[in-house]
């Protein structure tokens, strides 16, 4: 008995991909080919490329502290929070003044005593209406 299966199996030659277009295969250079380089040429581009990757590292390690500078900042001013630091570093916010307007409320609804408080009113401390007469006898009066 033989069982037929559903499933038609492609075959596709070598060389050739499923959509139709064929690879060719790509012979070695041979020595004294016009496509090759002198070896000290290759070895000063070699290290030119690496001063470049090393010059780029160094100016991305040095940008990184800048950036979290001024996002603390940046959420300072926002003046929603008490503690700027309590909202996580990610630099894709400090582009966008509306991502991070959004950051800050999606923290501040997961953690509402994170924001900051300010006082209002008469709090009894500070400049106020002077007292004219002060008097001994009238304060223990008045506790009496």
């Amino acid at each position: 008995m033989s069982e037929s299966t559903s499933e038609e199996t492609l075959e596709i030659p070598v060389g050739q991909q499923a959509d139709g277009t064929v690879e060719t295969e790509e012979t070695p250079e041979q020595p004294g080919s016009d496509d090759t380089f002198p070896r000290a040429y290759v070895e000063e581009l070699r290290a030119e490329a690496a001063k470049h990757r090393t010059a780029a590292k160094e100016a991305a390690e040095a940008l990184e502290p800048l950036q979290r500078r001024l996002f603390s900042v940046l959420v300072e001013q926002s003046g929603r929070l008490a503690d700027p630091s309590d909202l996580a570093f990610d630099a894709a916010l400090l582009d966008d003044e509306s991502a991070l307007t959004a950051a800050i409320d999606a923290l501040l609804e997961t953690k509402p005593h994170l924001a900051s408080r300010r006082v209002v009113g008469d709090i009894g401390q500070g400049a106020g209406t002077p007292v004219e007469d002060v008097s001994l006898v009238g304060i223990l009066a008045g506790r009496a």
